[in-house]
């Protein structure tokens, strides 16, 4: 038996027909078709259904890719540790949702830069639960999210629990009122991110929570265009403190609801049982630094 196969088979499970399997793992079909013919052939057992172009694991192949994958995940943190102790320069892998990555990660790649020479990062940015999987599957060392992570094979590590404002245009009506609360939000355009994003899940929570469904006149894929939008006055936001920015002075109005504070809490995530490399430690120690930076010294919003 031998890692490629296991890497094979998780390959054509998690794709779900040999074809992806192939493309994603630079082999042709029918050499890929073999590699797991010879693992059933050593097992005595079949691992996988082919259902015309479709590939579905056997009972005996649920089981068995479990055991692979820890194999994989031993076998990876192996190599890690030895080049870890071999090697000066050490390289991870991160990720973070789209409300974050902007916020965080280009400021921590040039902090590692003066602080840590030697550390290479990688970075993706994605949505929970694709960061999530690439955790799981070892393709990423450490991921920032926001709540919930619930996979008892994940490490959650809370990095801080962050306001989330009203952001409205300069000319909104809404600046008339003396006290804007979350009931007055019930009537208006909602400018939100698209529905895979968990910021558009935690506001929709939000607004469940105070018995209205948020009007969402706009969804956008990035942040920057929901703050346009806000500035243009096409409609409201609500939008993490993180992404309040100086050039928002003028276009955009953060402002806190005077009945309530909605939050999302942010964690970095990483394999329960992978390899804490030396980079990854020192990445975790700028993070938590640089997030305790900027929680003190974050402006504080108007509130109405």
């Amino acid at each position: 038996m031998e890692l490629y196969q296991l890497r094979s088979l998780i390959a054509v499970a998690e794709g779900g027909n040999f074809t992806r399997a192939a493309e994603s793992l630079g082999l042709t079909q029918p050499a890929l078709s073999q590699q797991i013919i010879n693992l059933e052939k050593e097992l005595e057992h079949k691992l996988l259904h082919r259902l015309g172009r479709r590939a579905v694991l056997t009972d005996a192949g649920r089981v068995f890719i479990e055991r692979a994958r820890r194999i994989l995940l031993e076998a990876d943190n192996a190599t890690k540790e030895i080049r870890d102790h071999a090697q000066t320069e050490s390289r991870i892998t991160v990720g973070a949702i789209p409300s974050v990555a902007p916020y965080i990660l280009p400021a921590l790649i040039a902090q590692a830069r003066l602080d840590y020479p030697q550390l290479q990062i990688r970075a993706r940015e994605d949505f929970r639960p694709e960061l999530l999987d690439a955790v799981l599957d070892g393709s990423l060392d450490l991921a920032i999210v926001s709540t919930p992570v619930a996979n008892p094979a994940l490490a959650v590590e809370p990095l801080m629990r962050e306001p989330l404002l009203l952001a409205v245009g300069p000319e909104h009506p809404l600046l008339k009122k003396a006290k804007i609360k979350a009931a007055d939000l019930a009537e208006e355009t909602f400018i939100m991110l698209g529905t895979s994003s968990s910021l558009a899940e935690r506001v929709r929570q939000f607004c469940g929570d105070h018995k209205f469904e948020p009007r969402i006149g706009y969804r956008c894929s990035q942040l920057a265009t929901v703050k346009s939008l806000v500035a243009l006055g096409a409609g409201i936001a609500i939008l993490p403190r993180i992404a309040r920015s100086s050039k928002d002075d003028g276009q955009i109005v953060y402002l806190n609801l005077a009945d309530t504070q909605p939050t999302r809490e942010l964690v970095v995530v990483r394999h329960l049982q992978s390899y804490q490399a030396r980079g990854i430690l020192q990445f975790l120690k700028m993070l938590r630094e640089g997030l305790g930076a900027a929680h003190s010294i974050a402006r504080k919003p108007r509130k109405k």
